[in-house]
């Protein structure tokens, strides 16, 4: 991929980084003003929990069935273009949706039907971001980056837009999908304004295919030692986390007794506590260097997650979860920009996709085992069945790291 200039390709405001920003800041605002605003239309259309679990498990699916393809063809097509594209295509289908819920056409299968396009089509949007990212910054100011990125999308759709549904729902049901679909929108032209070079994609063999494509993205990730350990540590995370957010609010309302207060503010100060290890993501990988870093941001959320499941105290529970966000988006920061500084450029989306798909399978796996074990064992012991799986998250890192730190980058075929 040509570089562009020098002036595009720094952290600034001003520019193509600033674009990207602001077009990941709105679709982050408008993707939970709908994902808050859609569970309480589906317990309005129907009684069935099954029925409404499936809305948001559909949020879920496409991920599984469609990420590895999405990354393939996000290493085929000019990155922007697709991004834009895709945001027009969500654009059109959630203000199509508000059309809907305003006239009083909104069924179930409706709902079921738009998580599926539109989580299909983040698959292809999210694994282009992490390609053209480096196309924007130069490498040294890719954690930087990733920092504000991640950091204004948890301001925007953990704290702002939360307080927000309650109010647009209070003029019309069909409220926040509207706004919805106007950031998506918002975003498309944002990013259609950046100014980069098309990427310059090597020949492809004869006869190669999207399933070698998708195989060579898996080959990539697997030969790379330390996106490997940094692979199968994040899918262990994330079983831990799926455990205990689908039965924090019961350890919360049921065994703490502290009610919906209580488990907003939960939630509240997880969402808080993420944003601070946005600003500590980038001191503590010069400190450490990014693979040390994940490692400590996962050692602290062992000690976080222990606190939940023994102390039966709102305010402890509390200074946990702040405490498990900062390091949680610490861990974040640094895994994505140790996939973009290692990965090859060609192959960004294929990798992305392929360490994505991987590591999200593990969240419904991770819901149900910790359903089973509040069920047989108490509220409390998702939390403590999450502080096993993080141990043994940990423990998968430290093969990888000394080969993450020692700067080198993948050898795969370029």
């Amino acid at each position: 991929m040509q570089a562009p200039d020098v002036g595009a390709r720094s952290v600034a405001w001003r520019g193509g980084f600033g674009r990207l920003w602001g077009a990941a800041v709105l679709s982050s605002f408008g993707d939970a003003l709908r994902k808050a605003a859609l569970p309480l239309l589906a317990a309005s259309l129907t009684d069935d929990p099954l029925l409404i679990a499936s809305v948001t498990a559909c949020g879920y699916l496409p991920w599984l069935v469609f990420g590895l393809l999405g990354g393939a063809v996000a290493d085929r097509v000019d990155q922007r273009r697709a991004m834009w594209a895709v945001d027009v295509a969500r654009g059109l289908l959630v203000a199509a949706f508000a059309v809907a819920v305003a006239a009083g056409h909104a069924t179930i299968g409706l709902l079921i039907a738009l998580a599926l396009a539109l989580t299909t089509l983040q698959t292809l949007f999210d694994n282009a971001a992490t390609a053209l990212l480096p196309a924007l910054v130069d490498r040294d100011a890719l954690a930087s980056a990733n920092a504000r990125l991640l950091t204004g999308q948890q301001l925007a759709g953990g704290l702002l837009a939360a307080p927000a549904v309650p109010l647009l729902l209070a003029s019309s049901d069909s409220l926040p999908y509207a706004a919805d679909a106007a950031t998506y929108l918002l975003a498309a032209v944002l990013v259609a304004s950046l100014r980069v070079p098309a990427p310059e994609h090597p020949p492809r063999p004869a006869g190669a295919t999207l399933r070698s494509d998708i195989a060579a993205g898996l080959c990539a990730l697997w030969q790379d030692r330390a996106l490997r350990g940094l692979c199968v540590a994040t899918a262990l995370c994330n079983v831990g986390m799926g455990a205990l957010i689908a039965t924090l609010v019961v350890l919360v309302t049921g065994q703490l007794g502290a009610g919906s207060g209580g488990y907003a503010a939960a939630m509240t100060a997880y969402a808080a506590g993420s944003l601070v290890g946005g600003v500590l993501a980038g001191r503590l990988a010069r400190r450490l260097g990014r693979m040390r870093g994940v490692l400590v941001a996962g050692a602290v959320q062992i000690a976080a997650l222990v606190v939940m499941g023994t102390v039966r105290d709102l305010v402890a529970l509390v200074a946990a979860m702040a405490l498990f966000g900062v390091m949680g988006m610490v861990w974040n920061v640094s895994t994505r920009t140790l996939m973009q500084e290692r990965g090859p450029a060609e192959m960004l989306g294929r990798i992305s996709s392929a360490f994505r798909t991987l590591a999200i399978a593990g969240a419904p796996l991770g819901a149900l085992l910790g359903g089973a074990a509040a069920a047989g064992w108490g509220a409390h012991t998702p939390a403590l069945l999450a502080a096993v799986l993080f141990v043994l998250a940990v423990t998968a890192l430290l093969p990888a790291l000394k080969s993450a730190d020692s700067g080198q980058t993948t050898q795969t075929a370029r």
